[in-house]
């Protein structure tokens, strides 16, 4: 942790640009979920501090994230040390250890961290998380179960759920939305959902408008209500 703490007082000796977006972000637990996200910012050239209590883990990543520490942020003066109150944002990427969860997005939260993102393993610790008054939770593998569940029953190519009763999906387009354009085919008004892009074979994503006419074999992204969009793709 000292190599770290002596970059950080370097680095905050120097002028922040205010125009500039923070792009700071710690990510505390470096397991499969807390790496892979790691990873996927650093790529996006964020400056990301990867803090796991796995010496392993730690030592595994040093080479590919900004910064890793080896440190315990359970203890709210770990964090204070390591100037996570002064990021924009911050991920909790621990799952199996509750408690451990719990304790970091309270210090956090405590900190005055502004976006605190936290993995949860169960809807019962997204709801602790959320009552705590963690910003997003998320649940990785319910999500994703619920998802390839999705794909695997019905004809949609993909699934994106965005609130508990709101989605997004990709399918081919039933015979109810083609050969007139969206404008007079009622799709919004008879289905309850909205066409919003449209990919003919061979060709790229396009905006849909009410002037588009889908044909047979186009695939279309589709968003409403969650039961509104299933019932939709399944239409011949």
């Amino acid at each position: 942790m000292g190599d770290y703490l002596h970059s950080l007082r370097r680095r905050r000796k120097r002028t922040a640009d205010p125009e500039k977006r923070d792009q700071r972000v710690a990510v505390i637990g470096l397991g499969r979920f807390g790496s892979s996200l790691a990873h996927e910012l650093t790529r996006r050239d964020w400056d990301v501090l990867g803090i796991d209590t796995d010496r392993q883990l730690v030592q595994r990543y040093g080479d590919s994230l900004t910064h890793t520490v080896l440190a315990d942020c359970t203890d709210p003066e770990v964090l204070r040390q390591l100037g996570v109150h002064e990021f924009s944002s911050a991920v909790v990427g621990i799952g199996t250890d509750i408690e451990a969860s719990m304790l970091i997005a309270s210090n956090l939260l405590d900190a005055g961290v502004p976006n605190i993102w936290a993995k949860a393993i169960s809807r019962q610790h997204g709801r602790i998380l959320e009552r705590l008054g963690v910003h997003h939770v998320v649940l990785p593998e319910h999500e994703m179960g619920e998802r390839v569940a999705h794909l695997v029953t019905g004809r949609m190519l993909d699934f994106i759920q965005f609130d508990d009763d709101y989605a997004l999906i990709k399918t081919v387009a039933p015979a109810v939305a083609t050969a007139v354009p969206l404008g007079e085919s009622h799709v919004r008004s008879r289905y309850g959902v909205t066409v919003v892009g449209i990919k003919r074979p061979g060709r790229a994503f396009t905006y849909a408008t009410a002037e588009t006419v889908i044909e047979k074999g186009d695939v279309i992204v589709v968003t409403g209500r969650t039961q509104a969009v299933e019932a939709f793709a399944e239409l011949d």
